[in-house]
């Protein structure tokens, strides 16, 4: 009697644990279709599809779990529990993907300004509150919001007084001639200095380092519908380590023209060092488009259209450490040389030395930003480290379209997390997205570089010392605005 009780109650156990993994099934299907579609990545179609794909699953399951036969219950067990752990991780991946894209398009609002309390080593000055009741000298330029902030909060650390200068050779020779106790400085200015003067990395002493958050005016975005209409997209390399909105100079400078009818790509590159007018600047001095990026990420942009006499309808900005984590989750990228040159990564001061081989190189995350970074060992500068960008940049693209992207999905949100912003927007990557796995194209890539002469002239951010600029050749121009209006002009 006792033995058949015991046999009932394993059987009463068997039915309720069938009932509760059926139910377990059911509401990680539901859960899992729901966030596929809010994720709003695959068409349309292919999600009826999958959606009928789990339904006939589910119930086929049924049948089986709570069917007859053992032999038909335990394969419904195994293929349920296999089905749920599946979802799980589509779940996952979905969730992650949604907070990652959340990040990068709403992280790109606003300009952090970094600023940097600095005296002379040789000084007496050991902290900030040293500082009190000194003069500390600063470049002004006109209604500079982030500046304004900065003496704000530095106000509310010590009482100083402050010494204005038009530019950033007189704001140095304050310093190192002591007519200041020390100076408040934009960490994007303090790398212009820091160029111009290598020495100054020796006499410098940091006191004190503080963020501001300017918001932008506006998104910068020009919409349009991205499936049928060509469309530009800026990209951003900026020369920092740090928080992806931070101002600083712009060493990668490219257009991406994209022409979804024709599936052709046209990446056109601007050296760094090219001399244009900053936008909205009324001043007779032009400047390096790099140190546009000094301004944000908004003065590159509305340069650059000048320049081109284009509408730039989204911005991509990315840093070194997206470089570098990005490459490294890809598993390294290959370029091909014809020549071979030897490249230097500096970090944190300690200096590697990279040598490239003529032929193929595979390039891991620092190789590949060694590579992308190296002009001083070419002979023609920054002419060739334009056209190795682009080849990092075409590197990138073929890993990231090559189906082994599939098994590094994860890792490469993490590798970018943080490290890139962009106002493309959520709908314009899902309306991407959905278009590659619908049509499947095979995309054609063609570059180009704008040209120039070397010189060197007065900036707008160093007006009283010439410095070293690329004088644009109106040929090289011209031709770059045909070839981006030849890729939107173009029919399929």
């Amino acid at each position: 009697m006792n033995k058949e009780k015991e046999q009932s109650n394993q059987k009463k156990s068997r039915k309720a644990f069938f009932r509760k993994l059926v139910f377990l099934l059911f509401i990680v299907s539901f859960f899992s279709l729901g966030v596929v579609y809010f994720l709003n990545m695959i068409p349309l179609l292919y999600f009826l599809g999958l959606v009928l794909f789990v339904i006939i699953f589910d119930l086929l399951m049924v049948y089986f779990i709570l069917g007859k036969g053992w032999k038909k219950r335990f394969l419904g067990t195994i293929l349920s529990i296999l089905m749920i752990v599946l979802l799980l991780f589509v779940d996952i991946y979905s969730v992650r993907t949604m907070d990652f894209l959340k990040k990068i398009n709403g992280g790109g609002n606003f300009n952090t300004e970094n600023y940097s309390v600095i005296v002379l080593k040789t000084g007496s000055y050991d902290k900030v509150k040293d500082l009190k009741n000194k003069d500390l000298g600063i470049v002004n330029l006109g209604e500079d919001t982030g500046l304004i902030e900065a003496k704000k909060i530095l106000d509310k650390k010590v009482d100083v007084s402050y010494k204005a200068e038009e530019d950033l050779t007189s704001l140095y020779n304050r310093l190192v001639k002591e007519e200041v106790a020390g100076i408040l400085i934009e960490d994007a200015e303090k790398g212009i200095l820091e160029e111009e003067h290598p020495d100054f990395l020796e006499k410098e002493k940091v006191l004190f380092t503080f963020s501001v958050d300017i918001p932008l005016n506006d998104t910068l975005a020009k919409n349009v519908d991205i499936t049928n209409s060509p469309f530009n997209i800026f990209i951003s390399g900026i020369d920092s380590y740090g928080k992806i909105t931070s101002v600083s100079r712009s060493d990668v400078n490219m257009v991406i023209s994209i022409n979804p009818n024709t599936h052709k790509i046209l990446v056109t590159s601007i050296p760094r060092d090219y001399y244009v007018k900053l936008h909205g600047i009324n001043t007779p001095y032009k400047d390096k488009l790099t140190h546009a990026g000094t301004h944000g990420i908004d003065m590159s942009v509305k340069t650059v259209e000048d320049l081109l006499n284009i509408d730039i309808n989204y911005y991509a900005k990315v840093n070194f450490t997206s470089l570098v984590d990005l490459v490294d989750e890809l598993d390294g990228i290959d370029v091909e040389l014809d020549k071979p040159f030897r490249a230097y990564y500096d970090e944190d001061g300690r200096i590697t030395n990279y040598s490239f081989k003529k032929g193929i190189n595979h390039l891991n995350g620092k190789q590949a930003l060694a590579f992308a970074r190296e002009r001083k060992s070419l002979a023609l500068g920054d002419k060739t480290r334009v056209l190795h960008q682009q080849m990092v940049l075409e590197g990138i693209f073929n890993k990231v379209l090559s189906k082994s992207i599939i098994t590094k999905y994860g890792d490469v949100l993490n590798a970018l997390e943080g490290k890139f912003v962009t106002n493309f927007g959520t709908q314009n990557i899902s309306k991407l997205v959905k278009k590659q796995m619908k049509e499947n194209p095979s995309w054609s890539m063609s570059k180009y570089v704008l040209s120039g002469t070397d010189a060197h002239e007065y900036t707008y951010s160093y007006k009283s010392t010439k410095a070293y600029v690329m004088m644009p050749e109106e040929e090289s121009v011209m031709e770059a605005k045909n070839l981006i209006k030849g890729i939107f002009e173009e029919s399929a």
